[in-house]
């Protein structure tokens, strides 16, 4: 198998850095996006404690009975906020959904008007006041470290280091958190049931909080799936489908995918929270004049972050 460029990257020499370091993040960053689309991060401002009680909260959450679950689950919502249950969300162009249920907390809008439709109020669980104390804390600090590494990632693109802010700040993102639940007996899914199908994200950059298992894999330019491992307590960052858009594929939002367990595992849980950058609904993600040219035309027509994700969650089943 090729060897892989998924660096381990210090979010600390961006942020706090000599000019020298941050350059050579910015040039890393860029770098690796424009090759496989992931990197992990290291200190990007959660303590393992804070994870480790996002975890338990998160358990906490989906160890409640599905009734009380169910309590949560708004369709109108299309699962952009609180709870959505087994067999709704598939990959797109999939026949099969996946093996998950999950919940999403999005922002809450400060200094600014705002249409409820476009940002509806988060769902509390009355049942556990840490479920909502703690998402809320995760969601605050995932998007400041995605704010840094967008700076870092305008500046690789020779943009205004700024250039992303007036569209992230108060924008669309979404803090989700997945339980991949026990099959009891894995003779009876079907055999193309999987955690996660293969498939690429929407948003500008994820982030993901580890995971409680392994299974996490990226397809290769070569066609092989390659699995990622974060050590300890970092976090994995990969492009979505909006920044490809927005650089005429100059970084890649890469297929990524969360495969079954051994068939003895298939009984135990997997717990993941990925937050999905993403900005206000307005932004244009036209490709940007310095990604395209003959070498490079231009690949998509000029969509709005808005119509590009109404246009993804009726393919993933989420919006009728």
């Amino acid at each position: 198998m090729a060897l892989v460029n998924i660096p381990r990257l210090d979010l600390l020499t961006y942020t706090q850095g000599s000019a020298a370091e941050r350059d050579q993040f910015v040039q890393d960053i860029g770098k690796a996006f424009n090759e496989t689309g992931f990197v992990t991060v290291a200190n990007h401002g959660l303590s393992p404690e804070l994870i480790d009680e996002l975890y338990q909260v998160v358990k906490a959450f989906f160890d409640l009975p599905d009734a009380v679950k169910r309590k949560y689950e708004y369709p109108e919502l299309a699962g952009q906020r609180g709870y959505t249950s087994k067999g709704k969300e598939k990959a797109k162009d999939a026949n099969t959904p996946d093996l998950k249920e999950f919940w999403q907390r999005g922002q809450t809008i400060i200094g600014e008007e705002y249409a409820k439709a476009d940002f509806p109020d988060n769902i509390l669980v009355d049942e556990l006041p840490r479920f909502n104390q703690v998402t809320a804390e995760i969601y605050k600090k995932l998007e400041d470290a995605g704010r840094n590494l967008l700076k870092a990632i305008a500046s690789y693109l020779n943009l205004e280091e700024d250039y992303f802010e007036q569209f992230v700040i108060n924008g669309n993102s979404i803090l989700r958190a997945i339980h991949y639940f026990p099959i009891e007996n894995p003779d009876t899914i079907s055999p193309d049931a999987v955690r996660a199908g293969a498939h690429e994200d929407i948003n500008l950059i994820t982030l993901l909080i580890g995971a409680s298992a392994d299974g996490l894999e990226v397809l290769t330019k070569e066609g092989d799936w390659f699995p990622i491992k974060a050590k300890g307590e970092d976090i994995v960052v990969n492009v979505g489908d909006m920044l490809q858009r927005l650089t005429n594929n100059k970084l890649k939002s890469t297929t990524h995918r969360v495969v079954n367990p051994p068939r003895e595992l298939m009984r135990t849980s997997r717990f993941s929270v990925p937050f999905f950058l993403h900005p206000k609904a307005s932004m244009s993600l036209a490709s940007l004049d310095s990604c395209i040219s003959e070498e490079h035309p231009k690949a998509y027509a000029d969509y709005t972050a808005g119509q590009y994700l109404d246009e993804r969650l009726r393919e993933i089943g989420l919006k009728m």
